[in-house]
């Protein structure tokens, strides 16, 4: 950690060397240094190379370091090696097996040995440093204190594989600690009663851990020790809780640049206790920092006031931009007390909380919510008989129907449209002669089910929702996003949401319904300055309409002004670069400028080529950085409530509360690194989202007559992994679909309500539907 006397300073985005991302830049003393972020030693020369050396643990130049992760270890070994020394690797490779394969050819009097030929030089292997792991750490036994160092190389597999063990996979023989080679199966079946007996959900997995994990034992070598209960409590828990703080302490270094913003996730437990978990966010991740029981504090604004108070100065209020909360009567007040206090921060509503009322809303609203129960009826047969369940699996090449959201809401609508895209395939199973023949054909059940996927007029309502809901759910997931920060988009994504609305039920009466539920939740009457100047700082945006804004979104970006920038003389430079960002000027005019607003991230774009308003680049970057939801990741499995019993020793108290931090805050970079996930609709993992769609319907219930039984399912196929990236894709889509017309209507505050009478009716239909 700094000490008082010393600065943090933020580390540039020019800054590309791997190495900056594991050390700190301090300023102490008039000079500037580079601190270790695993053992905090100073360097007070040599530059990024010598912290690199330091961390790849190379002796001479630079001490090593002695708490460096082995993959950070790697890391900075494949760096310092360089693109010559592996092409090196492999050309010295690719002459030796040129040698092999002459050898041969004389000795089998010019035959070659066709396996041998066979075998391609594996360019990969000059790009995979060998892996080292020292099993020795501070405060072990000395009866553990025997140095181990083994070295293993694998390339990586041609095509995806189950998440086990990848050495497995290529053939690299694993010994047991007997040294006896086991099998494949024989340790997938050890693995499997390791999980079974212990009681270890399933999906973990689907961590983005446990390949590293089954790699680095396997690199150990056979016969390595296994650490204690009292291991895993003690010296490792100490030193995970260290690597969690240092990357903690690295993103404090970005707020200062990308300000960041103050989560307050608050949420129920199954026995009823309120508890609210503060992250703080900024582009570079989400950190985890507590979690309060609030019970007894979210009913009153005064206490509820103070909470955030004591957050926010544990931040930094210089930090933060925002403090996102949810959008309850209590919440405005104390939010609208905290902008007193700390005047350089907002207070903003939960944007997930409001948009995901939206849909709860519109999927009671009694049309649509006959449209989703036919369709349970649809999904609630099909996923509780093996065969019908292997059958759809068969039409529709291993999709499912059944897709999982965030929320009930949410995913009530994804599966509809997942629903929708399969008709076809779903149409020609219940017409195949082998659904004829299927005994479930004559359950009220499979009757049921074959009526409702026969019916056009069960699709086109489907349809038809599909087109309304839809805009709503993908501004759900851009709000929700980790790899683009909403902020620069919210403003125009919820005018587009309504257009197209608009433009899918065309007369009044019909869309105002929509249109009354979404103000509604969404609250117009709340002035939003950060969403409003979001808009105006998005060039992509700004540009399309030519700098001619609304009142609202000029204000907004006025007020962002005043606010986050307390300066006087500053806001005033701000005044006179708004000029240069209007007229395009200097670099942001660049025909590369002009490109890349389509393409670069706003708060990218702007750091790229702001450079001649600096202190408007400053405050855009700080804007464009932020979120707009207070939504952490998943829960499951972590005893969140367990820290709020009071009736509870002290010292185990204190471990549990570390516990939770670092098992919290590797579940939030899990989210950032995870890729795919399988899923399976009716695993009890999913029980909480899908339970009413995988349930078949009491009154069509096929009896007793067939023993179910699992065991003949057959499992799902490839299809059934879910990509973390296809929510981006949507996101993507959906910025790729905003066009000129809707920009400027989001800009210049046009909603078309013009020619068109308004009709009483409508509106009093809408106000009960609200009430």
């Amino acid at each position: 950690m700094a000490s008082a006397s010393e600065i943090i300073l933020p580390i540039g985005t020019q800054k590309h060397d791997p190495a900056w991302k594991h050390c700190l830049m301090i300023r102490s003393g008039g000079r500037t240094k580079l601190k270790c972020m695993y053992c905090m030693k100073l360097f007070l020369g040599g530059g990024i190379h010598r912290i690199k050396e330091h961390l790849a643990r190379h002796k001479g130049n630079a001490s090593c370091c002695p708490k460096v992760p082995p993959e950070v270890q790697v890391a900075m070994q494949q760096s310092l090696d360089g693109a010559a020394v592996r092409k090196k690797k492999k050309l010295k490779l690719a002459e030796e097996v040129k040698k092999v394969n002459s050898g041969n050819n004389h000795a089998e009097g010019g035959q070659v040995d066709a396996a041998l030929q066979m075998i391609p030089v594996p360019e990969i292997l000059g790009d995979i440093a060998p892996i080292q792991v020292e099993v020795r750490e501070e405060g072990m036994p000395k009866e553990r204190g025997r140095k181990k160092r083994a070295r293993y190389t694998s390339p990586p597999p041609p095509a995806p594989l189950p998440p086990l063990v990848t050495a497995l996979e290529v053939g690299v023989p694993i010994k047991s600690g007997s040294g006896a080679t086991m099998d494949k199966d024989q340790v997938y079946m050890a693995i499997g009663r390791f999980l079974y007996e212990a009681g270890v959900p399933l999906d973990a997995v689907n961590s983005v851990y446990f390949q590293p994990m089954l790699d680095a034992i396997a690199s150990a070598g056979p016969g390595l020790e296994m650490f204690s209960y009292h291991d895993f409590r003690g010296w490792i828990l100490k030193r995970s809780i260290e690597e969690v703080n240092n990357k903690l302490l690295r993103l404090k270094g970005m707020w200062g640049r990308t300000g960041c913003s103050i989560l307050a996730d608050e949420w129920t437990t199954e026995t009823g206790k309120t508890l609210i978990n503060f992250l703080v966010y900024c582009p570079e991740g989400t950190m985890f920092l507590k979690s309060v029981d609030a019970s007894h504090i979210v009913t009153s604004a005064d206490t509820l006031y103070e909470l955030l108070k004591h957050v926010v100065e544990e931040v930094g209020a210089a930090n933060v931009v925002q403090v996102i909360t949810n959008n309850a009567e209590s919440h405005a007040i104390a939010g609208k007390r905290l902008t007193e206090t700390f005047p350089t921060l907002f207070w903003t509503p939960c944007a997930s909380q409001c948009i995901d009322a939206m849909l709860e809303v519109i999927g009671k609203l009694e049309a649509i919510s006959g449209v989703i129960e036919n369709a349970k009826t649809i999904t609630g047969f099909i996923y509780n008989h093996a065969i019908v369940l292997n059958l759809m699996r068969k039409y529709t090449n291993g999709k499912d129907l059944i897709i999982p959201g965030d929320t009930r809401a949410a995913m009530n609508f994804i599966t509809l449209k997942s629903m929708t895209s399969l008709k076809e395939e779903l149409t020609a199973m219940v017409g195949s002669e082998e659904w004829m023949e299927c005994p479930y054909s004559k359950k009220p059940g499979g009757i049921a089910m074959t009526n409702l996927i026969g019916s056009l007029e069960f699709w086109s309502s489907c349809a038809a929702i599909v087109r309304i809901t839809e805009p709503i759910v993908r501004v759900l997931k851009l709000v929700d996003s980790n790899k683009r920060p909403a902020m620069g988009y919210i403003y125009v994504a919820m005018h587009q949401v309504k257009q197209a609305i608009k433009k899918e039920l065309v007369k009044k009466r019909d869309y105002m319904t929509y249109w009354d539920i979404i103000d509604w939740r969404w609250d117009r009457q709340l002035p939003r300055p950060l969403h409003a100047a979001g808009f105006f700082l998005n060039p992509q945006f700004f540009y399309s309409i030519q700098g001619e804004v609304s009142n609202e979104v000029s204000s907004g970006m006025l007020d962002c002004i005043e606010r986050l920038v307390p300066e006087t003389k500053v806001q005033d430079k701000i005044q006179k670069e708004l000029s240069l960002y209007k007229s395009a000027a200097g670099d942001l005019g660049r025909k590369m400028a002009v490109r890349a607003r389509q393409t670069l991230l706003p708060a990218e774009w702007w750091s790229t080529y702001g450079g001649g308003c600096p202190n408007l680049m400053r405050l855009a970057v700080r804007i464009l950085s932020q979120t707009c939801s207070a939504r952490g990741c998943e829960r499951i499995h972590i005893p969140f409530e367990q820290i709020h019993n009071q009736r509870m020793n002290y010292l185990e108290h204190q471990r549990l509360c570390d516990l939770i931090f670092v098992r919290y805050n590797l579940r939030l970079q899990q989210r950032q690194l995870l890729k795919s996930k399988p899923f399976d609709p009716i695993s009890i993992d999913n029980i909480d989202i899908v339970d009413d769609w995988i349930v078949e319907k009491s009154e069509l219930l096929s009896g007793a007559d067939e023993d179910p039984n699992w065991m003949v399912l057959n499992p799902p196929l490839a299809s059934g992994v879910l990509s973390e990236n296809s929510d981006d894709v949507e996101v993507e889509a959906f910025i790729a679909g905003l066009d000129d017309e809707v920009i400027r209507g989001a800009g210049q505050d046009a909603e078309d309500d013009d020619d068109i009478k308004e009709e009483d009716e409508s509106r009093d239909g809408a106000s009960f539907i609200c009430n």
